[in-house]
């Protein structure tokens, strides 16, 4: 028998051969405890030895378990001893401490300098006054959503909490969003998952996000019901209507909610059947053309009682979109808004090469959806909303520089009501009792004390929203454009993003001369009566 032989079996053996010794010997009290572990691990071994899914395990028993119970903790191992304050998985420490100070209402002042290498490429900051402007209160960093064929225009906050369903998360968790909501005055986004009684109890504002399953407003045969749909959108709580065409971790892939997360209480709420997977549909049934989608649009509005309706999506194929934008010309109907939510966004699950490789991120979808509605001189009449990864003031501030009106975070407030990123949500088994269906898990969470975190948060980052903004001689965040938004390119040149991107002039796409190619070709490529590409401009 080779030694290698005799080093893998040599514990299994040990083990094996004082169990057995010992035996006889069992009439002496001491020598109890140390059979029992060495019979326990004897067996452990043995079953090793007979299983077949784990060749580690038969070929080194009892030891091979190290290797499964290491990994096993790996991710709180790298977290809590490994990970660097910089270490974006996908929110680094540096980002998670700041969310869990200002929700705590303790500084987030840091001492003796950054920490981030500001030569480096990509470096982005934002320029600074030499004559600063008077502090603004943040409470009026508002904008009011509502266009022209809108009657209930909302005034919603330049920060609000992106789409979360109840079912995703615990009931628990969305009381204390709601409740936080509701003392901060801004807007919670349902999520496609409807509106739950939870969403009710503390009467803060909502976005009802209607996604392709129609959750709350359904048919038996999971179509779109516009009398179930009239019933609740009337509620005075439900501020604005969204569209969830996409989202930016699965753009295309449709959503869903495990059975063994499908509480009655899901079932009930979002209209489906139990011990049966919650699906989310990847298209939707109530319309097929970007006509259609106006149409709809319109019949929201109407059905609503005259409040804001819009659509949100991660921009996949660019000429799609301005099949919707040439919709809106063709059939006079305007969405009030639009949600560009980037790639980076975040979900409960979704297939690696999803989240890694499909969609646009946010950035450039804003940039895109921002410049198409310039060129057709409707940017005035539909306000712009952003959703990916964005915690801070300067999340905040860089994609209004670059053309959306407001922000959501999901994320962002997830960390403020005790998320710590154990990246477990699809388990029911959060540590936390925020992504969860099990009672006494979500016991932990404790709403009175969660819901003051998330005002606290919300608050917190305005203010210092409005510090950067006095900082650079601005007084309401509707004035940052791209000359204020600044990037390193290498260590000796720095652009404004003014210089960095193709900014379209009111009324190019209109007139035909379009300032780069690329917008040219993708508005000839764009089709009001599909979302398939004009071939001719295609070739």
């Amino acid at each position: 028998m080779s030694l290698s032989l005799l080093s893998r079996y040599a514990f299994f053996a040990v083990c094996v051969i004082f169990t057995l010794a010992s035996l006889p010997f069992l009439q002496h009290d001491w020598l109890w405890p140390m059979t029992a572990v060495t019979g326990a691990l004897s067996l452990l071994g043995l079953f090793d030895l007979l299983q077949s899914p784990h060749a580690v395990r038969r070929n080194y028993p009892i030891l091979g378990n190290i290797r499964y119970l290491v990994e096993g903790i790996r991710p709180e191992i790298r977290q809590y001893l490994l990970e660097s304050d910089s270490d974006a998985l996908p929110f680094s420490r540096a980002q998670r401490s700041l969310v869990y100070s200002r929700a705590k209402n303790e500084s987030a002042d840091k001492p003796f300098g950054t920490l981030i290498d500001v030569y480096q490429s990509g470096f982005e900051f934002i320029g600074h006054s030499m004559r600063p402007a008077p502090l603004s209160d943040p409470s009026s960093f508002r904008v009011t959503v509502g266009g022209p064929q809108c009657t209930q225009p909302y005034l919603a906050s330049v920060f609000n909490i992106s789409a979360m369903s109840f079912g995703s998360l615990s009931a628990n968790a969305i009381r204390a969003l709601n409740q936080g909501a509701k003392l901060g005055n801004f807007a919670h986004d349902t999520g496609e998952g409807s509106i739950s009684a939870y969403h009710r109890e503390n009467g803060g504002d909502l976005t009802w996000e209607l996604g392709s399953g129609y959750f709350g407003c359904r048919t038996a045969d999971g179509r779109f019901d516009p009398e179930r749909f009239a019933a609740q959108a009337q509620n005075p709580q439900v501020r604005m209507i969204e569209i969830k065409m996409s989202q930016g971790a699965k753009p295309g892939h449709g959503g869903i909610l495990p059975k063994h997360k499908v509480t009655q209480e899901i079932a009930e709420t979002r209209g489906v059947p139990m011990g049966e997977d919650c699906i989310s549909p990847s298209r939707h049934s109530a319309f097929s053309t970007p006509i259609e989608l106006m149409h709809f649009i319109a019949q929201l509005r109407e059905l609503s009682g005259g409040k804001p309706v819009g659509f949100k999506f991660c921009l996949g194929h660019p000429w799609e979109f301005m099949g919707i934008a040439k919709a809106m010309l063709e059939t006079g109907i305007l969405p009030d808004f639009i949600v560009v939510d980037g790639k980076e966004g975040g979900t409960g699950a979704a297939p690696v090469e999803f989240t890694d490789h499909i969609g646009v991120p946010m950035r450039e979808g804003l940039l895109f959806v921002h410049n198409t509605l310039v060129g057709l001189n409707l940017r005035d009449k539909i306000k712009l909303g952003a959703s990916g990864k964005i915690v801070s003031a300067f999340d905040i501030a860089s994609v209004l520089a670059i053309g959306a009106d407001w922000a959501n975070s999901a994320r962002g407030f997830m960390f403020a009501i005790g998320c710590i990123q154990s990246q477990s949500c699809h388990t029911n088994k959060c540590p936390t009792g925020v992504a969860t269906q099990d009672t006494l898990r979500q016991r932990a969470l404790v709403v009175p004390d969660k819901a003051q975190r998330v005002f606290n948060f919300h608050r917190n980052t305005l203010k210092a929203l409005a510090e950067m903004l006095a900082a650079a001689g601005l007084d309401h965040p509707s004035q940052l454009s791209a000359k204020h938004l600044v990037r390193r390119m290498s260590a000796t040149e720095i652009k404004l993003f003014s210089q960095l991107h193709v900014f379209l002039k009111p009324g190019e796409l209109l007139t035909g001369e379009v300032n780069g190619e690329f917008y040219s070709r993708m508005w000839q490529m764009a089709r009001a009566d599909s979302f398939e590409p004009n071939e001719v401009a295609a070739a």
